[in-house]
């Protein structure tokens, strides 16, 4: 083995037996949730993906494609706790953290308690997050940043694992806030939930208009999933894999030298350093969840989509000619790995 391929740190052989525990953790995790979500075995992934990275994910999709589904259901299987935010244009910020309500205590006095709000859970799902105003969308900031919130100057630390998982409808914009840039780079991963194929959709009619939906078992709880969390930090990566995720973020900006010349009119900004983390970050947990002791090139390849799309600003020249943030990082992926076989 090479210098260049080398992992930079070595597994200890409980982590290898934990690596396979996870394996296997996350089959049974993916038969458990396929008695209820037929199709979406790439979204599932990605979820997975994010969860054991400590990232948070935006779900982008149409109404109607069990998003709020499968979000409750891998809370479920995983005996978390799961809490569901309906963002609209009337929500308040101590909707989400909780606020301070006068109580009458036993022996007559009248006192302030905390009254915690639906952010106190382990995997919280935002439902249409940009129907909310920007004062709102920001009171999930401090919690997906910090883990923590902050009500009237007293913080409140969220118990972990902690999970956002934020939904957009891409076709209704009417009555919508966009969220700011600086909030998209929050989220790990953006995942596309896309519409299933016939047979899953006539899977779908046959299985979901019966009397009842099976009750999932649980196959992790609390204390496993931070346990596999710190496994996933662990996951050595070589040295050129470093370099490939660095190469491929810096190549999303159209100012740099590395950036190719057909870039330069169709961006307007690229991704930063937050996105190289979460390629690495993605990256080891992809290679723990299928079962790698080391990152592999095709660990990062997986995950550039979900990291940078969101991340990689279209110019209207893009648009006007149709392109979009992942053509433009599919064509990104595609063109630094063959430049990197030919090395």
């Amino acid at each position: 083995m090479s210098t260049t391929t080398a992992p930079t740190t070595e597994l200890h052989s409980d982590d290898v037996a934990a690596i396979d525990e996870l394996r296997q953790v996350y089959q049974n995790l993916k038969t458990e949730l396929a008695k209820i979500i037929v199709g979406q075995d790439k979204v599932i992934e990605e979820l997975a993906i994010c969860l054991f990275a400590r990232g948070h994910s935006l779900l982008m999709g149409v109404p109607g494609l069990a998003k709020t589904l499968l979000v409750s259901r891998l809370a479920e299987t995983m005996s978390l706790n799961f809490s569901r935010i309906q963002f609209t244009p009337d929500l308040m910020p101590m909707d989400i953290t909780g606020t301070d309500i006068l109580q009458e205590t036993a022996e007559g006095r009248r006192e302030f308690e905390f009254m915690k709000g639906p952010v106190f859970a382990n995997i919280v799902l935002a439902d249409e997050i940009n129907r909310a105003p920007s004062k709102t969308q920001a009171a999930m900031l401090e919690a997906m940043q910090e883990h923590r919130v902050t009500v009237v100057g007293r913080p409140y630390t969220l118990e972990p694992p902690f999970f956002v998982l934020a939904t957009q409808n891409p076709v209704e914009q009417e009555g919508t806030y966009p969220l700011p840039e600086a909030q998209l780079d929050r989220f790990m991963f953006l995942i596309t939930v896309d519409y299933p194929s016939r047979l899953e959709e006539i899977e779908i009619a046959r299985t979901t208009t019966g009397t009842s939906l099976p009750t999932l078992e649980t196959v992790l709880d609390s204390e496993s999933v931070q346990r596999f969390q710190d496994l996933v930090r662990r996951v050595p990566v070589p040295q050129h894999i470093y370099e490939f995720a660095v190469d491929l973020v810096r190549r999303t900006r159209p100012k740099v030298d590395e950036s190719p010349e057909w870039l330069k009119p169709l961006v307007s900004w690229g991704a930063g350093p937050r996105a190289v983390q979460y390629l690495i970050l993605g990256a080891k947990s992809r290679a723990a969840l299928t079962g790698s002791y080391m990152v592999r090139l095709e660990d990062v390849m997986e995950v550039a989509q979900p990291v940078l799309t969101h991340r990689v600003l279209t110019t209207f020249n893009a648009e006007s000619e149709g392109i979009t943030s992942s053509d433009i990082v599919d064509r990104l992926v595609t063109e630094l790995n063959a430049q990197t076989s030919e090395k």
